[in-house]
Order: C-alpha cells, then sequence, then structure tokens
C-alpha cells in the first residue's frame, strides 16, 4: 500500500502547475492534500477510481484538507468535534479495517508567534484524539505538522531557534507525541539523513540551495512498525513550496 501526502498550497495553482501528472505518475492508494485553499464546487477534479473526501474552511482561499482514496473507506469525520477546529477544515479522520487515516493541516504559531497558544492546544487535543483511536485501532498521521522536530530537520536551526515551527514548546509536543506509542517514519528509516526537506521559503534561490525544513509528516503507531517498509521524500517535484512525502505500507 502506497501512501502520498502533499501541502499543495492551493490545490487550483497546484494543478496549473502538474498536480496531476504527479498525481497519476505515483499512483498512491491514499493521497492526501493539506492547504486546499478552496471551497465546493471550485474545481473539479477527475480521478477515476478514488473516492474523494473534502473539509473545507469557512473562510475562503484558506486552508482546507482533502483525501483521495481507492480504498472505500468504513466511515469518515470532519474536524475534531465541537472546537471549532472545523472552521478551518484541518483534520480529516478515515477509517479503514485496520487502521485510521488521520490527515493534519497543523496551525501555524505565526512569525510573530501569536498564534502559539493555539497551537499548543491544538497540539494537545490531537494528541489525545489519536491515543483515543489508537485504543480502537492503529493510526496513521500524516500532513504538514507545522514543526521541525529536530535540528537536523532544518538547515539553520541555530537562527531558527525560537521561531515559528522551532519553538521549544512545538518541538516539546512532536517529542510528547513520539514518546506516546508513535514512530517518525522518516527518521524511522533514516535517522540520520542530513539535508532532508520538505518545505522551502519562496525566496530567490532558497530552494535550488536546499536551505529548507521538513515539516511534513508520516507518523504511524507503534503497533505498526513491522508494516512500514519504507518512507520517501519526493523533493523534486515543484508545484507548491512544499514538494510530497511517500510511506509504503504493507
Amino acid at each position: 500500500m502506497k501512501l502520498v501526502s502533499w501541502n499543495v498550497n492551493g490545490l487550483r495553482a497546484c494543478v496549473n502547475k502538474g498536480f496531476l501528472d504527479y498525481f497519476h505518475e505515483v499512483d498512491a492508494d491514499i493521497f492526501c492534500v493539506q492547504e486546499t485553499k478552496l471551497q465546493e464546487g471550485q474545481i473539479n477534479l477527475d480521478l477515476e477510481g478514488y473516492y474523494q473526501f473534502w473539509n473545507y474552511a469557512e473562510k475562503k482561499g484558506y486552508s482546507g484538507t482533502a483525501v483521495f482514496t481507492k480504498i472505500e473507506p468504513l466511515s469518515v469525520k470532519y474536524g475534531l468535534g465541537s472546537d471549532g477546529s472545523e472552521q478551518e477544515g484541518r483534520i480529516l479522520t478515515l477509517e479503514f479495517a485496520d487502521f485510521y487515516l488521520v490527515n493534519v493541516y497543523t496551525p501555524n504559531s505565526q512569525r510573530d508567534l501569536a498564534r502559539l497558544g493555539y497551537r499548543l492546544e491544538w497540539e494537545d487535543r490531537i494528541l489525545h484524539y489519536l491515543q483515543e483511536l489508537d485504543i480502537i485501532k492503529p493510526v496513521v498521521l500524516c500532513g504538514d505538522l507545522n514543526v521541525a522536530h529536530k535540528e537536523i530537520d532544518l538547515r539553520n536551526h541555530k537562527s531558527n531557534v525560537g521561531n515559528s515551527g522551532f519553538t521549544d514548546e512545538e518541538r516539546g509536543k512532536m517529542t510528547t507525541l513520539l514518546a506516546s506509542g508513535f514512530i517518525d517514519t522518516y527518521r524511522h528509516f533514516y535517522p540520520d539523513q542530513e539535508g532532508a526537506y520538505t518545505w522551502w521559503s519562496y525566496m530567490n534561490k532558497v530552494r535550488e540551495r536546499n536551505i529548507g525544513w521538513r515539516i511534513d509528516y508520516f507518523i504511524v503507531s507503534e503497533t505498526l512498525r513491522d508494516r512500514i517498509k519504507n518512507a520517501d521524500i519526493h523533493c523534486d517535484i515543484m508545484g507548491s513550496d512544499h514538494c510530497p512525502i511517500v510511506l509504503e505500507m504493507e
């Protein structure tokens, strides 16, 4: 089974930059996208053989998630309940026979950390939610989690200490998640790989020089350890300021 996750930073724009070519070439069983930035009826994707599930933000041109899957899910849940997270379309949960898929676009703390408090509350809710699911069946969490966990996960770690996405608080929440029975699949296979990034600023020559951050993840329940076969970063795929990531499972 092949799973793909990609923050497309505006799906309509990404479609104009080759999204469908990559989509058909990679031939994923489950393809998750974040930051779709559209409302219902604003795009019509003809993805033969795939079920489509969308969680739109109420604010136009903002946030949003979607999952395209060859496997029909047993159930689909939008958001985290009555806490208001549905307003931004940041989470989609699909239940399959032997695991839950949770597609997430984590809130950014913002450059001045104005949203850090909200972000940390979100992290606590997500952890509780994943732990509840994990009691029932294993979990595959994917998406743009907006944090570089370790120094190895971004190019200029010294100059970014305390910045959004690399605060002690955000990194600590990721540490807590992984210590709660979950695996960062890329680091599981490539613990010491440097220069492995999934996001680059649009500033001039930044991507060409690979000055990036690894902030997109596939994280799975510990009970899936023996089923994960490889994790990859398709850094050569353009169309967004993020690139797709891939997880292969039995």
